[in-house]
């Protein structure tokens, strides 16, 4: 599998355009921060658990079953065990090299009544990593949509989220965000509980922190304001955390439906949607 490298300093990355553009690894100072496979295939074999990997044109779970939406029936396979359709449809895809860190997709069909362009550009200078991801409307009406970037890190880590409000829950999510306390308030940075799969909104000005206390290594993570979601997932045995920035709330498309906040956006023809992310490592 064709492997672009990117990073001639303390950070490498590698990105892997044949499985969903996703990146592979990100080694700092000589550490892999992310779960990387042995082998570059096993993202293939297992497409969830692996590196980090592009969301769109929908993240988290949404319905699937024939869905009408503005005229469309959104009508998408599930492809997850619990019997949703999870993360969109581009995360094991085929993607083109555009030259320079650069990597496009074209989506649509399967189900999903729109044609689409989404876009990755990642860049390393020194020992921080920015990640553009876009997704744009190739249809003649309007689109919903969303995007993220699903990234496993790993254990032991410790994490501090600046933020007030929490959808407990992925999988039954409420209408609306509860305060974050108890162990869904992560404002300390320190390991958090095993177990988790909630989202948190109404992020601080703080970034997200990440602290590797044995390999002596920290983290900051930012997005822009349309990363106003944070998806962190906890599962026991796997060696890794999810912190995911997502442009929505889970159930994003059901809550566009609904009128419910934390929803899905619709796109114009033409239209774009982005998310900017921006990594800083240091040691220490």
């Amino acid at each position: 599998m064709r492997e672009v490298h990117l990073g001639d300093g303390p950070i490498e990355v590698v990105i892997l355009p044949e499985a969903g553009a996703r990146l592979h690894r990100l080694r700092a100072f000589g550490h892999d921060l992310l779960r990387t496979p042995q082998h570059t295939a096993d993202h293939l074999r297992d497409p969830w658990f692996w590196g980090a990997y592009v969301m769109g044109p929908w993240c988290n779970r949404i319905d699937a079953r024939p869905t009408p939406v503005e005229g469309q029936v959104v009508d998408v396979a599930p492809n997850f065990p619990d019997g949703t359709a999870i993360h969109g449809q581009v995360y094991a895809r085929p993607w083109r090299e555009a030259g320079d860190g650069s990597l496009r997709v074209e989506g649509g069909g399967d189900g999903w009544p729109w044609p689409y362009q989404m876009t990755l550009d990642v860049a390393v200078d020194g020992a921080t990593v920015a990640i553009g991801c876009g997704l744009s409307n190739r249809s003649p009406g309007p689109m919903p949509a969303g995007i993220g970037l699903h990234p496993w890190w790993q254990r032991p880590v410790e994490l501090a989220l600046d933020a007030e409000l929490v959808y407990p829950s992925n999988t039954a999510p409420p209408p609306a965000p509860q305060p974050a306390t108890g162990p869904f308030d992560l404002r300390a940075l320190a390991a958090p509980a095993d177990d988790l799969d909630a989202a948190w909104t109404e992020l601080g000005p703080r970034p997200v922190e990440l602290a590797w206390p044995d390999l002596g290594i920290s983290a900051t993570l930012r997005a822009s304001a349309t990363g106003d979601h944070v998806v962190v997932a906890t599962p026991p045995g796997l060696g890794a955390i999810a912190v995911e920035f997502q442009t929505h709330a889970p159930d994003g498309l059901g809550r566009l439906l609904r009128g419910e906040p934390g929803a899905m956006r619709f796109l114009a023809p033409g239209e774009e949607l982005r998310l900017d992310l921006e990594i800083v490592v240091r040691r220490g």
